[in-house]
């Protein structure tokens, strides 16, 4: 009979045109960018998330010991919907599931790279007991409003070892911001990164070389020093670093966030991050 079940959830799922019926008839958690191919290949090999759904209508139909016809179950599913939502919510618990596991595999195999790789910038409580590493693009808009609730749980917590990783992913302006934040290292012992980062990061509107500069000067870096040291190989070398870093750990925008073994994508207000690092702590 399931063999029935899976072969009708083709049609099903393409007849549906994106769950678009599903949605006007019941609001639902779906996200429409799921592949149908994905969507069916998942419910023809776990047809008991529509077993029950399935012996009812038998319950309610009898038709023999052959089961239900194809068209029947598909009849009874367009007109239950709901057994389709609940098989996605499913569907999409599963995949977060695998995702996290392969997150946390992915930290363990590059953890040194990750929290020690000897020069991404250091702030926050260089001895805290937990470190949230952010991967971060001066151009980025959802970066420059992290700056603040990044801060903010810093600063509010007090035992949090802040690694910052330039990722510049957002054009020749992000590059050369990378560029001169990791080249500011250079002066100082290092000292200047911190308020250059700073700089760089509440800068409205995007980066050009002439921004990068203004600001260099005004924290008092020597302009003409960093624009050498800048084009120095290991500046590029720990840029490339990073961009392989990114590439293992399935990092492709920014901002991102490392904090225990998890991994989290895109924009985080304080409140989850103090969420996170209490998990961390747990």
């Amino acid at each position: 009979m399931f063999d029935k079940i899976g072969a009708v959830l083709g049609v099903v799922a393409v007849g549906l045109g994106g769950f678009a019926l599903f949605e006007a008839r019941k609001p639902a958690r779906v996200e429409a960018t799921i592949p149908a191919d994905a969507f069916t290949g998942f419910l023809s090999s776990n047809p008991a998330v529509i077993d029950d759904a399935v012996k009812s209508y038998m319950t309610a139909n009898p038709t023999g010991a052959s089961g239900p016809s194809g068209d029947a179950i598909r009849d009874y599913l367009l007109t239950n919907p709901g057994v389709i939502i609940e098989a996605v919510t499913i569907y999409e618990e599963q995949q977060k599931v695998a995702a996290a596991a392969a997150d946390t595999d992915l930290i363990k195999d590059n953890s040194d790279e990750i929290f020690n790789d000897g020069y991404s910038i250091v702030r926050g409580n260089p001895d805290g007991d937990i470190t949230l590493v952010e991967f971060s693009d001066y151009n980025c808009g959802f970066c420059k409003r992290a700056h603040g609730e990044v801060e903010k749980f810093v600063k509010a917590d007090g035992n949090i070892r802040l690694v910052i990783k330039e990722l510049p992913i957002l054009g020749a302006g992000s590059v050369l911001a990378a560029r001169a934040a990791l080249a500011s290292s250079k002066q100082d012992d290092g000292k200047m990164y911190p308020a250059f980062n700073d700089a760089l990061i509440t800068h409205r509107g995007s980066h050009s070389e002439t921004t990068i500069m203004t600001l260099a000067t005004e924290v008092g870096l020597d302009v003409e020093k960093l624009k050498t040291d800048m084009q120095a190989q290991d500046v590029s070398d720990k840029i490339n670093r990073t961009y392989g870093l990114a590439q293992k750990l399935r990092i492709n925008g920014t901002p991102a966030f490392i904090i225990g073994d998890e991994v989290v994508r895109g924009f985080v207000p304080a409140d989850r991050l103090k969420g996170l690092a209490d998990e961390a702590r747990g």
